[in-house]
């Protein structure tokens, strides 16, 4: 049985996956940090959206089903058709706020750096913040939903991945 102490980690084990998946290439376990309720999502949008209440989103995946599209397209549909580049994700849990018995909205600051795979040279990718909604089982987490808001609205390459 999971304690109270132990959600915090479990949820940061969870946030770990998720970027490990990323940073690896690997949209097969990405997926899996998703929960498999039809209604689990990921959306990408700008904090200017944000802020004035517009629904717009670069990435907007809204079912589980859209979220196994997402991987279709990123390993079979874009591969070999886009400029690749390696990420490197740094985060930080700010807050985890429990929303009912197996459920908690979690904020987490990122920050992505990115290598384009043909000058080898790092940059700053983007800033922002993930507005989760996860869900806890006896011993796991996944994401129900996860809301990635970038710090600024301008991205200086095509985003073949989710942040």
């Amino acid at each position: 049985m999971m304690t109270d102490t132990d959600v915090p980690a479990v949820i940061d084990a969870l946030q770990t996956r998720y970027i490990a998946a990323l940073d690896d290439r690997n949209m097969e376990a990405w997926l899996a940090t998703f929960s498999k309720d039809p209604d689990a999502s990921y959306t990408c949008t700008t904090a200017e959206s944000e802020e004035a209440g517009l629904p717009l989103a670069l990435i907007l995946d809204d079912t589980y089903t859209r979220l196994q599209d997402r991987v279709t397209y990123v390993t079979q549909i874009w591969a070999g058709t886009f400029a690749d580049y390696r990420t490197r994700h740094f985060i930080q849990r700010t807050a985890a706020r429990p929303v009912s018995d197996n459920q908690y909205d979690v904020e987490t600051n990122f920050m992505v750096a990115c290598t384009p795979v043909e000058t080898g040279r790092t940059e700053l990718f983007m800033t922002g913040m993930y507005f989760d909604r996860v869900v806890v089982d006896s011993n796991d987490a996944l994401f129900l939903a996860k809301k990635a808001v970038m710090d600024s609205s301008m991205v200086e390459r095509f985003m073949a991945y989710p942040l």
